[in-house]
C-alpha cells in the first residue's frame, strides 16, 4: 500500500461520512451517539443501549490505566459517544481523532451539552498521519474505524507509536472470516466504501511486531445479527426522523443491502469482536 493510495482511502471515508444521506442513517437508525456494534442482552433491545454496553465492555479491558490522570486517543472517533461515555465515567481527557468535520461539528456540539468539553479535544485529521509525539496516550481506542483505513498496518504503527509504555491498544472492528467467499462480501464493502476487509488472523499476525504484547480477541461475532436485524427494523419501520433526515434512494438502497448483512452473519461469513494489547 502506497502513501498515495492510503489518503486517496482517507479520502473516501471523508467523503463516505460527510454525505448527507449517510449522516442522517446514522444520526436516526444507529442513534447518533455510537457508530458500531452492541452487545444485546436481548432481541428487541435499543441500538442504543446496546452501542453503550459495547463501550463498557472495551473499558474493562483497562480500567486499571483509565483515569482522571489518563489521556484516551480515539482513533475514528465518530459522533464521540465512546469519547463522553469514558469522559464521563472515568474523568479522563480524549482526544477524538476523526477525519469526518460534519461529524466533528456535531461531536463537539454534544460535548458542550453534556458539559463535557473541557474533558475532550476533537482534531479533524486521519488517523494514519497522528498529529501527537510518541509515547503520550495511556489507551488508544478505535471502533469500527480501521476497516476505512486504506493501511491498517500503517494505522496501527502510528497507534503504537503514540502509546506510552504500558499503554493499552483497544478496539473492535467488521472483519471477514477467513473462509468467507469474496463475491458476497463485495456488495457489504461496497456500501461502506471500503476495499476489503481485514480478518481476525491478519490483527493477531501484526500486532506482536508493533511491539504490543498480551494480544488478546474476544469474538463476539454473534451479536451482529442481532445488530443488523435491528437496524433492517428501524429502516423499515421509516419513521418521521429517519424519512426526514435521508433521500428516498438512499433508504431504498438501504433496505436492498442490509439484508445482505443478516445473510452474512448468518452464513459465518463476518466476523466482529474486541481487541486488546499491551504496549511493551
Amino acid at each position: 500500500m502506497t502513501e498515495n493510495q492510503a489518503r486517496r482511502a482517507a479520502d473516501v471515508a471523508r467523503a463516505y461520512y460527510d454525505t448527507g444521506d449517510v449522516d442522517g442513517f446514522y444520526a436516526h437508525a444507529w442513534g447518533g451517539e455510537d457508530i458500531h456494534v452492541g452487545l444485546y442482552e436481548h432481541e428487541r433491545e435499543a441500538v442504543g443501549a446496546a452501542s453503550g454496553r459495547t463501550v463498557d465492555h472495551l473499558a474493562a479491558k483497562a480500567a486499571d490505566v483509565l483515569g482522571p490522570g489518563s489521556t484516551v486517543l480515539d482513533l475514528g472517533s465518530g459522533y464521540g459517544g465512546a469519547a463522553r461515555r469514558l469522559a464521563g465515567r472515568f474523568g479522563c481527557r480524549v482526544v477524538a481523532l476523526n477525519i469526518s468535520e460534519v461529524q466533528n461539528r456535531r461531536h463537539r456540539e454534544l460535548n458542550a451539552e453534556r458539559g463535557l468539553d473541557h474533558l475532550i479535544e476533537v482534531v479533524t485529521g486521519s488517523f494514519n498521519e497522528i498529529p501527537s509525539p510518541g509515547a503520550r496516550f495511556d489507551v488508544v481506542w478505535s471502533q469500527e474505524a480501521l476497516c476505512h483505513s486504506g493501511d491498517r498496518a500503517l494505522t496501527l504503527r502510528e497507534a503504537a507509536r503514540v502509546l506510552r509504555p504500558g499503554g493499552r491498544l483497544l478496539f473492535t472492528d467488521i472483519m471477514a472470516a477467513e473462509d468467507a467467499p469474496a463475491a458476497e462480501l463485495r456488495p457489504l464493502e461496497e456500501r461502506l466504501t471500503v476495499a476489503d476487509l481485514a480478518t481476525p488472523a491478519f490483527y493477531h499476525g501484526l500486532l506482536p511486531g508493533l511491539g504490543l504484547t498480551d494480544v488478546e480477541f474476544d469474538d463476539l461475532s454473534e451479536h451482529m445479527l442481532t445488530h443488523y436485524l435491528r437496524l433492517e427494523e428501524e429502516v423499515g419501520r421509516d419513521g418521521p426522523g429517519l424519512a426526514g433526515a435521508v433521500s428516498d434512494g438512499y433508504r431504498a438502497r438501504l433496505r436492498e443491502n442490509l439484508p445482505l448483512w443478516s445473510a452474512a452473519c448468518r452464513k459465518g461469513h463476518l466476523r466482529w469482536g474486541t481487541f486488546a494489547a499491551r504496549r511493551a
